[in-house]
């Protein structure tokens, strides 16, 4: 027995030190990384980065602290880190290949975050979808499609592709064509036309709407009708303004050319 206890004595007196030169390491380190982890973050806030992008490399430094705290604990303890290290790195290795999509996605979110190619409330077109952005996330964005579709794109794909941004201007033009008979007045048809366009009071004055002749087609004068509006009313003046083109032309008695199908009566 007195042989333990003597044992015990000698493993106290070499270890505890040790032991407590490692809690005071762990604990001094955790209140320095909180301080570095707060800084980093109110830094972040300061140059406007997204909250969600804030939170992210918050938490991901502050992993990578912890970790290296532990390394340097367990060193002290006298306990060999050399193959502990080499297992972290295996792992993060294989975690890394495990996580390539994950890790492309979490980059292009980084880029969103950080350039803002669209901002919450936009009207884009990417990856061949067309929605309004309604949230943007580490590894995917979300659209509210035009049929209130809710349209999730992998941030990896939506930062490496095409993005028409509908928003970014606060304006639009609205392209559209409308065809006559070659039988009509050129002048009354543009003045017909520029009427509608003048008369509704969602399109804008400046810049100027514009009616011109576009194409001289197989059965029609073809004009390029071109309002400009807000963003917000492109499709009351899209549709409001297809509408009273085919009334105010009935009116004018203008006509629009459609196809007539030709009765043929055969004689007995």
């Amino acid at each position: 027995m007195e042989k333990y206890i003597v044992q015990i004595k000698e493993l106290l007196v070499e270890y505890s030190p040790k032991v407590i030169t490692a809690l005071a390491i762990l604990i001094v380190g955790l209140f320095i990384i909180n301080l570095i982890i707060k800084a980093v973050k109110k830094i972040l806030h300061k140059r406007g980065i997204d909250i969600t992008l804030q939170k992210f490399f918050g938490n991901l430094l502050g992993w990578a602290l912890k970790i290296l705290l532990i390394i340097t604990v367990i060193a002290k303890l006298g306990i060999e880190t050399t193959s502990f290290a080499a297992i972290i790195g295996a792992a993060g290795l294989a975690l890394g290949l495990a996580l390539q999509g994950s890790l492309a996605n979490f980059a292009g979110g980084a880029l969103i975050m950080i350039f803002k190619p669209f901002k919450i409330g936009d009207l884009i077109e990417a990856q061949g979808e067309i929605g309004v952005v309604k949230e943007i996330e580490i590894f995917t964005t979300k659209l509210t499609g035009l049929s209130n579709r809710e349209i999730i794109i992998p941030n990896g794909a939506l930062s490496n592709g095409n993005i028409i941004n509908f928003s970014s201007e606060g304006t639009r033009r609205v392209d559209l064509t409308f065809g006559v008979s070659y039988d009509a007045d050129i002048k009354q048809t543009k003045d017909v036309l520029m009427n509608v366009l003048t008369s509704h009071p969602k399109v804008l004055k400046d810049p100027t709407p514009t009616v011109n002749v576009s194409e001289l087609a197989d059965s029609s004068v073809n004009f390029a009708v071109r309002p400009w509006c807000k963003t917000e009313d492109y499709w009351t003046v899209y549709f409001d303004v297809t509408e009273n083109t085919k009334i105010a032309l009935d009116k004018a008695g203008i006509e629009i050319p459609y196809p007539h199908s030709v009765e043929i009566h055969k004689e007995n």
